[in-house]
């Protein structure tokens, strides 16, 4: 088993689970986050910590289809180790449903400030 970032972290980019990661496995777009599979080591301390719940086991059924998304962009995004200020306007887009496919960006993110 491991952890998924679903699209609830799209726009909200909290980096709360970022800070609790003890093997830095979470790589940053510009509006989310993504998780590394092979790096995870399932201790699940991350998945409490996303104020968005935007984190599940990969047995969860939403999670299926996050996976592949997860892995794809940690092999193209920077990894980030440390916590980042949320964006300003983050509390706005909590549980906001369909944010994948509205705003969603393949950009890389900036990475470790």
């Amino acid at each position: 088993m491991t952890y998924v970032v679903t699209e609830a972290c799209v726009k909200c980019k909290y980096t709360d689970c970022v800070e609790v990661c003890p093997v830095d496995c979470f790589y940053e777009g510009e509006n989310m986050l993504v998780i590394k599979a092979e790096e995870c080591i399932d201790c699940g301390v991350c998945e409490p910590e996303c104020p968005a719940e935007a984190i599940v086991p990969d047995t969860d059924p939403k999670a299926s289809k996050w996976a592949e998304m997860n892995n794809e962009y940690a092999a193209q995004w920077p990894n980030l180790t440390r916590k980042k200020d949320a964006p300003a306007d983050a509390d706005s887009w909590k549980g906001v449903a369909g944010k994948f496919e509205k705003h969603f960006s393949p950009k890389p993110g900036s990475g470790n400030p």
